[in-house]
């Protein structure tokens, strides 16, 4: 497990770590301990994951469409 906090994280990189921890708790070969401290971890991860891709679909949403159907710019953010 990466020790970078997972709110620091990038899509890319939570995306990968979460790949890795699913396929440790598939095995079964980790201890109870582990286990609960692997799926807490993954849990994070997949939170942080599902908050990344909903900021995206948010941006883009915001895209304005111009008269030649192209992007014309953004839509005002409400950062």
């Amino acid at each position: 497990m990466s020790e970078t906090p997972v709110e620091e994280m990038s899509f890319e990189d939570a995306i990968k770590e979460l790949e890795a921890v699913v396929g440790k708790l598939e095995r079964g070969d980790v201890a109870l301990d582990d286990s609960i401290a692997l799926y807490e971890r993954g849990a994070a991860l997949k939170a942080r994951c599902e908050k990344r891709l909903s900021e995206a679909e948010e941006k883009v949403a915001k895209i304005t469409v111009g008269t030649d159907g192209g992007a014309a710019g953004l839509g005002p953010l409400d950062d």
